[in-house]
């Protein structure tokens, strides 16, 4: 059997190199930069006010003087004209200061007027100015590449103008599940029928990662029906990998691993619980480009620890995002048995500690059906394949699942 690395290593070799394009800073959140990028302007692009009030010269405007108003100066008022001496022009939050003023008397500090204006406290020069590039100049560093397009970054590149701006591609992963016992929810159950839920899991799972997903839904459970579907679907462009989920074990009506082991998906047993067979390869279908697939068991908590396990780090690689969920250490609150030579993982959940002392409960049985057990876990024991018993109180490596 192969090994957890060498599998990995062997998905990671197949899963598509990253893609950059260029969007729309609007359509960026959660995305990567690919590039850094230089601010096209300065922010602010001109010296404004910071306060609603008065555009003054401090020499006029000693505490009690009375200076005539001759402008009003708006936000978004373009052609401002020069301050005079002796006046003073009402302006406010966001306007251009006027040529010749050094000061901005906050309306407050004044006795609000219209055609003539008191200054009830002298200003201090330069106060209440936001001068042009203040914030970033242009030519300066705006977007570091390996950086996330947050809000706030969505809104910096706004700010400069930028209509597109270069970002890793998600990756777009067409997800099929198989099993002609899978219905579809809402339907009535006949004996022998359940849910369909590993699409659902996966996509989820998927989007989560930061790839674009669709699911290619109950296709008839033969070998000529799955090829045409996904051939039918390749030809069309828009798919960079394929997540198929079932079909790959040993079993007389294995649909997946029928349709796909000539075609260049090679299966293997992975030394692991859950999840021990699994696939990967390029396919290259009659009239469409040549893709990467990866093959999962069908049992849920095999399909999604595969996910977890396999797929999620390469896959965001692949997109400029950190590719590993964070590992730390916890004590186990009860004994534990593992399997020999296999490399076991198992749900829990962290009990934390003011003393940073924290502790691990293993949840539910090491059955790959058990799916509720997986829902209520924060994280996965990562349980090394030479190890069998282990005592309450041990330290057990654990893969974070909430970060």
């Amino acid at each position: 059997m192969r090994s957890v690395e060498e599998h990995r290593a062997a998905v990671a070799a197949i899963v598509p190199a990253p893609r950059t394009v260029e969007l729309a800073p609007g359509l960026l959140p959660t995305l990567v930069l690919a590039r850094d990028v230089a601010a096209p302007i300065s922010l602010p692009p001109f010296t404004n006010s910071a306060m609603d009030g008065y555009a003054v010269r401090a020499a006029d405007a000693t505490a009690g003087a009375v200076l005539p108003v001759v402008e009003d100066i708006p936000a978004g008022r373009t052609g401002v004209p020069p301050l005079a001496p002796g006046t003073a022009h009402r302006i406010m939050t966001g306007a251009v200061v006027p040529e010749g003023a050094d000061s901005i008397v906050p309306v407050e500090n004044t006795d609000g007027g219209v055609d003539r204006v008191r200054i009830e406290a002298a200003p201090e020069p330069g106060r209440f100015f936001r001068a042009a590039g203040s914030d970033i100049a242009a030519g300066d560093l705006a977007l570091h590449a390996g950086d996330r397009m947050g809000p706030a970054a969505v809104g910096l590149a706004a700010a400069l103008g930028l209509t597109a701006v270069p970002v890793f591609a998600p990756v777009r992963v067409a997800v099929l599940s198989t099993g002609s016992e899978l219905v579809a929810p809402g339907q009535p159950l006949q004996p022998g029928q359940i849910y369909e839920s590993n699409a659902e899991m996966l996509a989820a799972a998927l989007i989560e990662a930061g790839a674009a997903v669709e699911t290619l839904r109950f296709v008839e459970d033969s070998p000529r029906a799955l090829l045409a579907r996904v051939a039918e679907r390749l030809a069309n462009g828009g798919v960079d990998l394929v997540v198929t989920t079932g079909g790959v074990s040993a079993g007389a009506y294995e649909v997946v691993k029928d349709s796909l082991a000539d075609r260049g998906v090679e299966f293997t047993k992975v030394a692991m619980q859950p999840g021990m067979p699994q696939g990967c390869g390029i396919v290259a279908l009659d009239g469409a480009p040549p893709t990467p697939f990866v093959t999962f068991p069908g049992n849920p908590v095999s399909a999604l620890v595969s996910f977890e396990v396999f797929l999620r780090p390469a896959l965001r690689a692949a997109m400029g995002l950190p590719p590993d969920r964070p590992r730390r250490r916890a004590r186990l609150a009860a004994p534990i048995e593992s399997i020999p030579g296999k490399r076991q993982y198992l749900r829990g959940r962290i009990e934390r500690s003011d003393d940073g002392t924290d502790s691990v409960s293993v949840l539910g049985g090491p059955g790959s059906h058990y799916l509720r057990w997986l829902s209520q876990a924060d994280c996965l024991l990562d349980i090394p394949p030479e190890v069998q018993n282990l005592a309450a109180g041990e330290p057990v490596d654990l893969i974070d699942l909430d970060h």
